[in-house]
């Protein structure tokens, strides 16, 4: 996963440099070739995005194959192949954004929506990953029978955060394209009706992350009380929720350089991936969360 967290970090930082023209609007070919020779900035970091995206690709793979022969029917086995499912999806999406030209200075509404998409895929992807390694190490599987309200909380707090993700992307692509050039211009660009919906996006990101953020936190901590085996997930859950929000706050007062969007963003997918973790502990069977919260007591009596 921490591989894939990488080849995450460096898609951002295609976007980011303006970098996804480097290969033209060809794929899987880069300009026509199969290794471009000679190549500029630009190309070589989309360049390098796409091998590390096949690399990927193959690693995932191969945990499948193994999740299936060693731990079935370990549901790790099922989310490992979920894994799959999306990452190859990531990578069509991937080839998507250069066939469509949804590139460099593109400010359109198709760009906006099918980056949401990508996304939402890669939140998924991450999802399935992390879930796979969660069962794989021995935790079982959610119990929905008798935790129907507590699943439906949890439920609503992973869409919470999974709609801000897509209103950070959006940001993100604003930022890129529509770069401030002090705090106080974008404070006025951001609350102007006639500035691009990508920079008005960033007021109702910042309000989103709020509501979201704290919504989460909350009821993190207030299920881990019911759910004491999911404390470290919900203490991680909310260590990220305040460092993002942190974050959040930095990368607009420094007007969004590319170092800080990728930290914001590395902060984003390990939120992500505790909340995904959290609930998959909260959910644990009872017999299980018994096992954890009262050790068993031996009755016998002490010898004198």
């Amino acid at each position: 996963m921490g591989f894939n967290l990488l080849v995450i970090l460096w898609g951002a930082l295609v976007r980011a440099s303006k970098s996804g023209e480097g290969c033209g609007d060809r794929w899987p070919l880069c300009n026509g070739t199969v290794v471009p020779h000679a190549a500029a900035i630009a190309t070589m970091i989309e360049f390098t995005h796409r091998v590390s995206t096949a690399l990927a690709l193959i690693l995932v793979v191969v945990m499948a194959i193994w999740a299936y022969r060693a731990v079935r029917p370990n549901p790790a086995w099922r989310a490992a192949a979920w894994a799959v499912v999306f990452i190859f999806t990531e990578a069509l999406l991937g080839a998507g954004l250069v066939l469509f030209k949804y590139v460099g200075q593109d400010a359109s509404t198709g760009r906006a929506v099918y980056l949401s998409a990508h996304l939402i895929n890669t939140l998924l992807m991450l999802a399935a990953m992390a879930l796979a390694a969660w069962w794989g190490s021995g935790h079982p599987a959610p119990e929905w029978h008798g935790h129907t309200r507590q699943a439906a909380l949890v439920g609503s707090a992973i869409l919470a955060v999974l709609a801000l993700g897509v209103t950070g992307a959006v940001t993100a692509l604003g930022d890129t394209l529509f770069p401030s050039v002090s705090l106080k211009d974008g404070w006025v660009a951001d609350l102007s009706s006639t500035s691009h919906a990508f920079i008005r996006m960033r007021i109702w990101h910042a309000v989103a992350a709020a509501l979201a953020g704290g919504y989460a936190a909350v009821l993190a901590l207030t299920i881990s009380r019911k759910a004491p085996q999911s404390a470290k997930a919900a203490s991680a859950v909310v260590s990220l929720v305040v460092a993002q929000l942190a974050a959040g706050i930095l990368n607009v007062w420094l007007l969004a350089p590319v170092w800080m969007q990728l930290i914001h963003l590395l902060l984003a997918d390990l939120l992500w991936i505790a909340l995904v973790l959290f609930a998959a502990a909260a959910l644990e069977p009872e017999a299980i969360r018994e096992r954890i919260v009262e050790p068993r007591r031996d009755h016998r009596p002490i010898p004198a």
